[in-house]
């Protein structure tokens, strides 16, 4: 059988395992007779149709300039070069002051790496981080973001080059990204072509990485799903599991929100590879399918120490709703989504659901040649174009948008599975790369024009301001230089080096200029650190005062600038936000929204509450409240006084009888006070409103608060004096702080979005009700003894008993002992932690685990060992038959004659080839003394599974096929100690996989028990 007429599923990887490892160290066999018809170049394997089809002419090959593995160098090497040229041209750090922080990148990733690195190179735990949200589960934080093993290379890094780390970790990965793919296709179409670096460019610089190469977290999946594709395969069609199951253990461990679709794409895959490979008897499918389950739950049994914290910390947050729509709804149209495929669009990053696909304007006149293809079979055909199809669909309709996205819509960042229909493409385009010379010039001009036509109605049809109109004739150029390659390719003074070098130029530069126009922004660098060292300087050594304390910095870049300089505080940005936690923030007045809460909107009240000391300031300030404690450049710090320590004996009226469902946060805050007999916190002052505008003048010198009731307000703008500030997202009802006024001073607030009124009040902060309020609670107060990442402890007087409440977000994981024993923690305030104590004086201590941790740590043990287990004895295994060949003299041979002698010349009717004898040189493949109990039969030339003939006097046989399927005569089985020691070793590794297999299934009924519950978050990240 022609290998070009072969399905484009490889049914076998003859370069992979024992095969390689049997061959490796013999010489070619370079005298054998070749077919007629068949010519080989030097390398020992078919042009499979000479130049054109490895796009490398054997000219070129023999010269050396250009080698066919010199293709997968180019899928790593070009997007990293045009990745480094477009970082230099924009001026990003070492080739300028700019970076290439963006979005969550900007206000999550770099704090969070930050923080990170700040835990392994000063010995801190990695389950608890004071630094964020007033305390978090840096276990689940670290499972989301931090998850990838590369990233502990962080610890090497310098402190002040952590963006640089991030940034050309970003570089590596995509070139890796490219570098993997193009291997993928080699080994799954079993040729060694210089072409698939071309196809790697585009995986690697393709609409998604344009969209989300900032996206570091997700970038080890896309890396890692062309290899746990090829180990699926693998496990399919030589029922070899283990690749892929460590493939996917690592894909699933480095990010497990991605790693959720590429399983639900592996079922999808594995049921096609099924219906391609037409197995025999239901047994057979019985057994791959038990191996496919097998091998799937070891891989999320290794990640179970990273995925069951996870868990546990999603079911507290936003995104744990599950909402299934009720209804299918459509966004677009297919011809709009195929528009995608143009270059120089610009990605959608927002609330849009257009799907960012981008990978080559090549593809187009290539799928219609795959499509026209007859050499390629309709089965595979079908099967692909319903897998592109399924796509369109999940990226158009509504509920498959929600399915796949882990049964949650995605909070911008939409399609974030478009990555596996790119690799679909690029693959289907690249089987119809390797026909190029067989195929007619009238198809590649249809193509062509076919491919114009769409642009050319795309133009007229296709509307929105992400289409500009030199995308469309950018288009049809780069069709038009691909087709002459194509042509050129075809002509038979064709040179070799030109074309290839032209070939590579041109995905170079389309691949290039699409990422320059759609990618690669920058921010400032410098403003980014720029108070950076200050702060670290003024908050490094106020842990030796020994008191618990947070800090507010009141410029703060992101939500999480604890993280990303170290040092205690309150905010918090990030997918494993408590839910309640956000809820209490926005009922006293402070900002908060599904994945965040901050302190933007606090009032001193709220800060003593908190345990918010210190304050961060730019400049000196002007506040008489506030007592400055010491400062750096222009950064300084200040302390609040009447700061509650991180527990108190809180009264049972306020435990109990506080309303904090109260519509105007002003009021919450003032029912407080009055519950404990104390002065208001808030006074109301009075001011003018007129349509869309709101303006007072403060009476007394302090601090005042503006409360804008109306909830379609976004923007406003804020005038105090001649200065000037935009305030976004006031729907989120936090308070406005005006800072402190002076009496006279005139406040003016204005409406950005429209005439919409405000429905605005403003008050005053008084200093008597927070001192009063300060009195009552701090009477029997926690005093701190010992305070680490995940250990609290200290004394207090309980009085006549109460309840000990702490100003720690609550979480099952944290235990409480009182005086030695363990006691039962209440939720307090509907978010915190808290105590029931009797009276006297009690010791009191807090220690911290993740719920599911030491769950996780066993299950992964387990699957460890089992997973090491099944290596030992596959090594072993495949050992002992290697040595068992090499004592019998076998090695690979050809039938080729009907009185038992065999030839080393390939044959054309078995598909045997003679480069891959083994064990036996040029010399012994002439020979015709070889006997036939010694003889190694394989099923597929190229790399088939190889088996040892019988002893001719055992009495059980059976038959065996060639490549082409010719049934070749029967070969009796030995039964000597070979063939039983290696039955004996398969019943046994077989026994220990089921009993392996069923653990893990007890451990998963154990995990989703657990998390019965929960509903995978699809979050923005």
């Amino acid at each position: 059988m022609d290998r070009e007429k072969m399905p484009g599923i490889d049914r076998d990887f003859g370069d992979m395992g024992e095969i390689e490892e049997l061959l490796a160290d013999e010489e070619p066999c370079e005298d054998r007779e070749q077919p007629e018809g068949r010519e080989t170049s030097e390398y020992g394997e078919e042009p499979e149709g000479g130049r054109l089809s490895g796009w490398i002419p054997e000219s070129l090959l023999k010269t050396g300039l250009v080698r066919p593995s010199d293709g997968l160098l180019a899928a790593f090497f070009v997007p990293v070069i045009i990745l480094v040229v477009i970082f230099a041209q924009r001026g990003i750090f070492p080739f300028g002051e700019e970076s290439y922080l963006r979005t969550d990148m900007y206000h999550q990733y770099a704090p969070f790496f930050s923080e990170f690195r700040h835990k392994l190179t000063t010995g801190g735990s990695l389950l608890y981080s004071w630094d964020i949200g007033m305390g978090v589960n840096f276990a689940a934080l670290y499972a989301y973001y931090l998850a990838s093993p590369v990233n502990w290379l962080v610890a090497l890094c310098p402190q002040g080059l952590v963006i640089e780390f991030m940034t050309y970790m970003i570089v590596l990965k995509t070139g890796l990204c490219g570098l993997s793919f193009a291997w993928y296709l080699q080994k799954h179409n079993r040729v060694d072509r210089f072409g698939a670096g071309y196809f790697g460019v585009f995986y690697a610089l393709s609409g998604y990485m344009a969209a989300y190469s900032w996206n570091i977290m997700w970038l080890d999946c896309i890396l890692l799903f062309p290899l746990i594709m090829l180990g699926l395969e693998r496990l399919v069609h030589e029922k070899k599991g283990y690749f892929y199951c460590i493939m996917l253990g690592l894909s699933i461990l480095s990010n497990y929100y991605i790693s959720i679709m590429i399983c639900m794409f592996m079922v999808l895959y594995f049921i096609c590879l099924l219906f391609l490979e037409g197995r025999k008897g239901w047994k057979d499918y019985a057994v791959i399918t038990f191996q496919f389950a097998g091998y799937s739950l070891l891989a999320g049994a290794l990640s179970a120490a990273v995925l069951l914290p996870e868990i546990a910390a999603l079911k507290a947050t936003a995104s744990g709703d599950f909402n299934f729509p009720k209804a299918f709804e459509m966004y677009f149209p297919i011809f709009d989504m195929l528009a995608r495929h143009i270059a120089n669009v610009e990605p959608e990053i927002g609330l849009g659901h257009w799907p960012n696909i981008y990978c080559g304007v090549a593809i187009f006149p290539l799928f219609l040649l795959y499509l026209a293809n007859n050499r390629i079979p309709l089965k595979e055909k079908i099967v692909y174009c319903g897998l592109l199809l399924l796509f369109f669909a999940s990226f158009s309709i509504n509920v498959f948008n929600f399915v796949w996205h882990g049964f949650h819509y995605p909070n911008s960042l939409p399609c974030r599975q478009s990555f596996i229909y790119i690799f679909l493409m690029l693959a289907l385009c690249f089987r119809a790369y390797l026909f190029l010379e067989q195929t007619p010039k009238k198809h590649i001009a249809m193509a062509f024009w076919g491919s114009v036509c769409y642009i050319l109605l795309a133009q007229k049809l296709v509307t929105g301001e992400d289409y500009h109109f030199a995308v469309f004739y950018v288009a049809i150029l780069f069709l038009a230089a691909y087709t002459g390659l194509m042509y050129y390719y075809q002509n038979p003074r064709c040179l070799g080096t030109l074309a290839a070098l032209l070939t590579l130029a041109a995905t170079a530069v389309e691949a290039a200029v699409n990422t320059t126009v759609t990618s690669v922004t920058i921010t400032s660098r410098e403003a980014y650190v720029k108070d950076n060292e200050d702060v670290r300087l003024l908050t490094g050594n106020l842990r030796e005062y020994g008191e618990f304390y947070r800090i507010d910095k009141t410029n703060a870049r992101t939500k999480n600038d604890g993280a990303w300089m170290n040092f205690p505080s309150v905010s918090l940005f990030s997918s494993v936000a408590s839910a309640d936690m956000t809820e209490f923030f926005k009922r006293m007045g402070c900002e908060g929204s599904t994945n965040a809460y901050s302190i933007m909107g606090s009032t001193p009240f709220v800060d003593s509450l908190l345990g918010i000391r210190y304050a961060l300031c730019e400049g000196k300030q002007e506040n008489t409240r506030r007592s400055l404690n010491s400062f750096s450049g222009e950064t300084y710090l200040y302390e609040n006084p009447y700061t509650l320590p991180v527990g108190f004996m809180m009264p049972d009226i306020i435990a109990d009888g506080w309303h904090l469902d109260l519509a105007n946060p002003i009021d919450v805050q003032n029912e407080f006070a009055s519950l404990l007999g104390a002065p208001d916190l808030l006074v109301y002052v009075p001011g003018e409103e007129s349509g869309e505008t709101f303006h007072f003048t403060a009476a007394h010198d302090g601090e005042y608060y503006i409360y804008i009731g109306n909830r379609q307000v976004r923007t406003i703008r804020l005038t105090i004096g001649e200065k000037t500030d935009t305030i976004e997202n006031v729907k989120r009802g936090f308070l406005i702080e005006t800072g402190w006024l002076k009496a006279g001073e005139t406040v003016r607030v204005e409406n950005k979005d429209g005439p919409e009124i405000l429905d605005a009040g403003a008050y005053l902060f008084k200093e008597d009700g927070l001192a009063a309020v300060y009195e009552k609670l701090n009477q029997n107060p926690f005093v701190t003894e010992e305070w680490e990442d995940t250990l609290l402890r200290g004394s207090v007087d309980a009085g006549q008993g109460g309840v000990l409440f702490f100003s720690v977000p609550y979480d099952a994981g944290w235990e409480i002992r009182v005086d030695g024993e363990e006691a039962p923690a209440r939720k307090m305030l509907d978010a915190f932690m808290g105590v029931e104590l009797t009276e006297g004086m009690h010791s009191v201590e807090m220690s911290y685990r993740p719920k599911g941790l030491w769950q996780g740590v066993v299950i992964s043990a387990g699957a460890l060992a089992w997973a090491v287990l099944i290596a030992v004895f596959g090594r072993a295994k495949k050992y002992k038959r290697r040595d068992e060949r090499t004592a019998g003299g076998g090695g690979r041979l050809s039938e080729n004659s009907k009185d038992g002698k065999f030839s080393p010349t390939n044959n054309e009717k078995t598909g045997i080839n003679c480069q891959y004898i083994s064990h036996f040189n040029a010399e012994n493949c002439n020979e015709n003394g070889i006997e036939s109990h010694q003889l190694l039969v394989f099923g597929q030339s190229g790399g088939g599974r190889l088996r040892q003939a019988a002893d001719p006097t055992e009495p059980r046989s059976r038959s065996v096929k060639s490549a082409a399927g010719t049934k070749l005569e029967k070969t009796p089985l030995s039964a000597g100690g070979f063939q039983w020691g290696s039955l004996r070793i398969r019943c046994l590794a077989q026994a220990v996989f089921s009993a392996g297999l069923c653990l893990i299934v007890c451990c998963f009924w154990k995990i989703f028990s657990m998390a019965c519950c929960f509903k995978k978050a699809g979050s923005r990240a």
